[in-house]
């Protein structure tokens, strides 16, 4: 098995020495999930003058509490001059991503908050990057992180939505849920959409540098469909995705900052396949990889003209889903790294590595200082974003931090790869120590490919297998 070299001569050649140092970034999560709250802080740490601000993670919601909004207001008042500042606008509105669905706050309650946030940001003008969600509709009866009537009237609030679009029939299916329930569902779309018009006002004002709406959980029909052209006729940009959006702002303040776009050059494993749609996604994969690259703040490039190649483990026919017991073919070809910086975006299956990929991955190695990040996160974008943040660090860090890089990817296989893509299936209950137990075996692996030593514990944060949390013990 090859060893990993992360850091060599090479890679210092490539490593500029001209940009702005000692940048200092806001950060609001959405939520206090080990993507949305250690993935930044990990990316960060990639380079050593970066200075993050991140408010304390139990001021930040989970599953169930909301935000303690009014201690994030105090935070953000409090903080120093900064050169930019990420907002995931839901938090501070509503208590975060999943709140903005379940909040019964009314729109005047809510407009107060955001008219504090709008003051505030006037007042200690810096940078904004900015983005609130456009409210998703899943299909399934799933209440997981929905209102409790979601259990019986999700599936039949979906198809509601998704026939008044396509057909503009909304007497077809109504009569099958309750007038209650579905008055209260279609108020609190019409409280949400309200907000974000709120904030394409405030963005004409200046207020924000870049204003991003996600829509995630797609489908080709649906009120957030509506919602999302609407937007886009008043002028807001609309972006497929959600959890990522944050670390691809932080990748864009970034590239404002040094003034300077890097290019990359999207390779496709499955060149003919790159027109298929994701799962959860309303848009090829390449529309998709060409979309997370350009609101990073980087440019697209052909392979002549790259600074960083983007190798993107694309699927066949459909996109699998190891959990969801989707196949697809896994990846069976030939594939060689390149001598110069790449990293790869593996989203043959969503929500996992594939394990073929994996094995010739890890059978080439990572010698020569090349390798800028691998990852397998959930859905497609979310893939994108946060591969594309993390390389966006290291190619502009003046302080690198190699032992910080390492530590991200170590995660990311441990994670995407290990977790998600095998051990995962292996699970009935959120148990630890079975966690424990079944991922030494790709601790050795980990700590053999990246030539470092693999000392974590893991938890379940949200007491539920969807996310695991990996941290490094002394």
């Amino acid at each position: 098995m090859l060893i990993v070299e992360i850091y060599c001569k090479e890679f210092e050649i490539l490593q500029k020495t001209d940009y702005n140092a000692d940048m200092k970034i806001g950060f609001i999560p959405i939520d206090n999930r080990p993507v949305c709250y250690d993935l930044p802080r990990m990316i960060s740490a990639i380079d050593d003058e970066i200075e993050l601000f991140m408010p304390e993670r139990s001021l930040l919601g989970d599953l169930t509490r909301y935000a303690n909004s009014a201690k994030l207001f105090e935070w953000l008042e409090s903080l120093p001059i900064l050169d930019a500042i990420i907002i995931s606008l839901d938090t501070l509105a509503y208590g975060g991503l999943i709140s903005s669905r379940r909040c019964e706050d009314s729109f005047e309650e809510i407009l107060k908050r955001v008219e504090r946030l709008r003051k505030i940001l006037k007042k200690n003008r810096t940078k904004v990057y900015a983005f609130s969600s456009i409210m998703r509709i899943s299909n399934n009866n799933i209440n997981e992180e929905e209102k409790e009537y979601w259990s019986k009237y999700g599936k039949k609030i979906f198809d509601y939505s998704y026939l008044t679009h396509k057909l503009g029939c909304e007497s077809c299916i109504a009569n099958v849920i309750p007038s209650d329930i579905l008055d209260d569902y279609l108020a609190t779309r019409k409280r949400n959409f309200e907000i974000n018009k709120v904030y394409l006002n405030y963005q004409k004002e200046g207020i924000f540098d870049t204003l991003v709406f996600s829509k995630d959980d797609c489908a080709e029909y649906g009120f957030n469909v509506q919602e999302a052209k609407a937007i886009e006729k008043l002028g807001g940009f609309v972006k497929t995705g959600a959890d990522e959006i944050p670390l691809t702002l932080l990748s864009r303040a970034l590239c404002d900052s040094n003034n300077k776009k890097i290019k990359i050059a999207p390779i496709f494993l499955e060149p003919t396949q790159k027109d298929l749609i994701s799962n959860y996604e309303d848009v090829s994969i390449e529309k998709s990889v060409i979309g997370q690259i350009e609101l990073a703040g980087c440019e697209v490039a052909n392979k002549d003209a790259a600074d960083i190649f983007l190798y993107v483990n694309n699927f066949v026919e459909s996109q699998g889903e190891i959990v969801m017991k989707r196949g697809t073919k896994p990846f069976a070809g030939n594939w060689e790294p390149p001598k110069m910086p790449y990293m790869v975006a593996d989203v043959r299956y969503a929500n996992g590595a594939d394990n073929e990929f994996v094995k010739t991955l890890f059978s080439k190695g990572f010698e020569g200082g090349y390798f800028y990040g691998y990852s397998a996160w959930n859905t497609s974008a979310n893939t994108l974003g946060s591969l594309i943040s993390a390389a966006v660090v290291k190619w502009y860090s003046k302080k690198y931090d190699k032992n910080a890089f390492i530590t991200l990817q170590k995660v990311r296989f441990l994670d995407d790869w290990a977790y998600q893509a095998n051990v995962r299936q292996q699970l009935d209950s959120p148990d630890v120590n079975l966690l424990r137990e079944k991922m030494k075996v790709y601790e050795k692996i980990v700590s053999e490919q990246l030539n470092t030593s693999v000392n974590v514990d893991y938890n379940f944060p949200w007491k539920r297998l969807f996310e695991v949390e990996i941290n490094e013990l002394d």
